[in-house]
């Protein structure tokens, strides 16, 4: 994915059904969800968020640029993470018929605090904060009304606010960590309101003078304006480059200062973590690492004997990636809870048996190698959502990007999530970063530890997988072999040990391993 930034804007009509962190557009050049090079781990070594999403309130009056300046700091930002342009004007209350009615004459205060749901708003920006998903409203001014839909968003590193009254209220105030005041001239912010709803929400010219006068010029003397005391920095409303300039560098900063590097104690823990705290060495007893391995049959070491080979054609490759994603997720399925189920046989004998006893179960594929493990999957589980992570590496530090996350229904809603029981799908785990990083999501969704179910063809017992176990104990993990070495090299012009004079990036190769999996299984 290229390093520049990614804008995506567009209307309702054109919003895809299933959002995703890559681009979302709520309302017509409002909320926007942008993005670069991925989001970093957000995470320490013990699995725990070490760091809150960076939160920028953008406040102003009607018409003052609040927008502009969002995206403007923005594009000054360069090559950064996730970012959430989040606009106010999504929690407008429900409006009752009477006041729809009144709405439709231009009779209704839309510019009053009353009119915002304030305790919606800091509770959605609250748990985008804390990394958390969040299901915002979805408001049209078409029809002055919020509608029954939500829309989900998750993986923001940085949140930008923007509203009249982003400053208003001490919840919110309390989650933003740089408060912006956007001041600008009467007359152009009411010029710039006609030439708005003129053009974009087919309004009179005589209705929006109406509605101003009334409604949107006493709102901005008694509760917008003395919210500036609350900014940290004001920034005019035009020719505000140097304003924008100071802000991105002080998010750039703090940025820095949050970064997460640990993927090389992963891959190599028993340089770095005592025996105490769980790290292994590649001479580490499988029973301590808890893996639920499959029987070692005739049968099975043949296929991993044809997988392993370089010389196996692709298609066989393929023909055997099935068969034993499909005997992993039969094995798995042990692992669900089972309720007792008495049935009546064909010729009228009642039979005792079992039954699933699961609300929702789904799937979850890291791609891309995890996508060799999918049609086995879908051959044993039928009719189930599967949902997916892209995490790649960084190009110049090796750590886990996450790219993209389309996750299921069922784990995009809370109360749901905390129901479901996911099975995580992932060809490998060597450095274990991937893993650490698609487990940590799951989290942030609500899903129980206890109810993740982690299927992989190959774990490297020197690898990370012994941080792993003692960061997720309750994460079930099935395999179907253990390779015992993570070879440390250079992706490019590898010249010895530190590689001081070549170029790339440092790479943890398994041994011996299945080679690149997802390349084998696609290409």
């Amino acid at each position: 994915m290229p390093n520049s930034v990614r804008k995506h804007s567009f209307d309702e009509s054109e919003a895809p059904t299933e959002p995703s962190p890559q681009y979302l557009s709520l309302q017509p050049k409002k909320n926007t969800v942008l993005v670069s090079h991925g989001r970093p781990p957000w995470y320490g070594e013990d699995g725990k968020r070490t760091c809150d999403a960076y939160v920028v309130a953008v406040a102003g009056g009607s018409g003052s640029g609040k927008t502009h300046v969002a995206r403007q700091i923005v594009q000054s930002l360069g090559s950064i993470p996730t970012v959430i342009i989040l606009s106010q004007d999504s929690f407008y209350k429900y409006h009752t018929p009477e006041e729809l009615e009144l709405a439709h004459a231009n009779k209704l205060d839309f510019d009053h605090p009353d009119a915002i749901d304030m305790p919606l708003f800091a509770a959605c920006l609250a748990d985008l904060k804390a990394c958390k998903q969040t299901n915002i409203p979805v408001y049209s001014f078409v029809e002055h009304q919020r509608l029954p839909e939500t829309k989900y968003l998750y993986g923001a590193t940085i949140i930008i606010t923007e509203g009249i009254m982003a400053l208003h209220d001490p919840a919110l105030r309390e989650l933003y960590d740089l408060k912006v005041f956007v001041q600008c001239d009467s007359d152009l912010m009411l010029a710039r309101r006609i030439q708005r709803d003129v053009k974009e929400r087919g309004r009179s010219v005589e209705s929006v003078l109406d509605q101003y006068l009334r409604f949107v010029k006493p709102s901005y003397d008694n509760f917008v304006r003395p919210t500036a005391t609350y900014a940290d920095i004001i920034v005019p409303g035009s020719n505000n480059a140097v304003a924008i300039g100071l802000i991105s560098a002080h998010i750039r900063r703090q940025l820095d200062e949050r970064a997460n590097q640990f993927r090389k104690k992963l891959a190599i823990p028993h340089l770095y973590f005592s025996g105490g705290s769980g790290a292994s060495t590649p001479e580490s007893r499988l029973e301590d690492l808890d893996l639920k391995v499959l029987p070692q049959t005739p049968q099975l070491v043949g296929i991993y004997t044809i997988l392993r080979s370089k010389e196996t054609s692709r298609q066989d490759f393929v023909f055997f990636a099935d068969r034993l994603s499909t005997l992993l997720v039969e094995h798995a399925l042990q692992y669900l809870p089972y309720t007792d189920k008495t049935v009546t046989t064909p010729v009228g004998v009642v039979s005792h048996g079992k039954k699933l006893d699961v609300k929702n179960v789904c799937g979850v594929s890291v791609l891309r190698s995890g996508g060799a493990l999918e049609r086995g999957f879908r051959r044993v589980i039928n009719d189930v959502p599967v949902g997916s992570l892209l995490v790649q590496s960084d190009a110049t530090t090796g750590e886990p990007l996450l790219l993209h996350a389309m996750l299921p229904h069922c784990v995009r809603f809370r109360h749901l999530a905390e129901e479901s029981w996911v099975f995580l799908l992932d060809a490998q785990i060597g450095t274990a970063a991937a893993a650490f990083m698609s487990i940590r999501i799951l989290l942030d969704h609500g899903v129980r530890e206890d109810r993740i179910v982690f299927i992989t063809f190959l774990v490297a017992r020197g690898g990370g997988i012994s941080v792993l176990r003692r960061v997720f104990p309750q994460v079930t993990i099935v395999c179907g072999a253990v390779d015992d070495e993570m070879r440390e090299g250079w992706l490019e012009g590898y010249r010895g040990e530190g590689n001081p004079e070549g170029t790339g990036r440092p790479v943890w190769v398994m041994q011996p391993g299945m080679g690149q999996i997802g390349d084998r299984y696609y290409l």
